[in-house]
């Protein structure tokens, strides 16, 4: 381990005090390290006139690891910085939830650990998401979390058939469907009554939201499995598909959405050592 990329969200970490200390205490270790945007920022108030600010780009081609300052979006968005690298992604949290962050904003002192090469890396599955529509692929995006086939802000339903290697699974009408791993089982998935699942484990998680049918339930399938959506008589209605809470795309009728496991994989760093089910426990507050 010789170098360190800080990727602050400037949003969350106002004038880069949780990623000047780090760097500090990085630095004090030996490491070298590198301060980038982790999005299109412009560089504006929100970066600090003093901060040099390297290009992201540029960095990642000879760094070891990227430290995310924010909540989960901000370590969302550096799995497909990382996307074609293998750069373990390490969390620490300034928003929410943090459910994917490993260390809290008062815990700075345990980034000491990674010179001393006290942590381990973890493997995060990842999914292919594809949008086909006549036969053509018209989009394309990678998913850590979840890919949401979702309604318009009208309200109204729409209705979906869920396929499974060609076989239908699943037909409803409703406010639509998420397809997740198992670390977006704990996002958006659990919240339309999705299962928890290990965050480690090799499955895809479908899950309905607000279906109009009792039959309609989650369903968790093997990793190779792949899912199709397709979006059956909407009318005049809109759909649209999020990938990891990202901008959304229109979708039509007869559009197909195919999802399936994709070869990349997330890598995150663990330094604490915490179970999954203390993670649980704490964010989701089973007690």
């Amino acid at each position: 381990m010789k170098k360190v990329i800080l990727t602050p969200n400037p949003y969350r970490d106002r004038n880069f005090r949780y990623t000047l200390e780090a760097e500090k205490i990085l630095r004090e270790t030996g490491l070298e390290t590198a301060i980038c945007l982790p999005f299109g920022t412009n560089r504006d108030d929100s970066v600090p006139k003093d901060v040099q600010v390297s290009d992201l780009n540029t960095e990642l081609k000879d760094c070891d690891l990227v430290i995310c300052f924010g909540g989960d979006g901000t370590i969302l968005h550096a799995s497909k910085m990382t996307l074609e690298h293998e750069i373990p992604i390490l969390g620490i949290n300034i928003g929410t939830m943090g459910f994917m962050a490993e260390l809290e904003s008062g815990e700075l002192e345990d980034l000491r650990r990674i010179a001393a090469r006290e942590y381990s890396i973890e493997r995060r599955m990842m999914l292919d998401v594809e949008v086909w529509r006549d036969g053509r692929k018209i989009f394309a995006d990678t998913a850590l979390n979840d890919a949401a086939i979702t309604k318009g802000a009208v309200a109204r339903v729409i209705q979906v058939a869920v396929y499974c290697d060609n076989v239908e699974a699943s037909a409803f009408s409703g406010d639509g469907v998420l397809v997740s791993t198992p670390t977006g089982s704990t996002a958006y998935s659990v919240s339309a009554g999705g299962p928890i699942v290990e965050a480690t484990a090799r499955n895809i998680i479908i899950t309905p939201i607000c279906a109009h049918t009792m039959q309609a339930k989650s369903l968790v399938t093997a990793k190779d499995r792949h899912i199709t959506v397709k979006i059956e008589r909407i009318g005049r209605r809109n759909a649209f598909l999020s990938v990891d809470g990202g901008r959304a795309f229109r979708l039509n009728s007869e559009d197909q959405v195919r999802i399936s496991r994709s070869s990349h994989e997330t890598l995150l760093m663990k330094i604490k050592g915490t179970s999954f089910y203390e993670i649980v426990r704490e964010k989701l507050g089973s007690r």
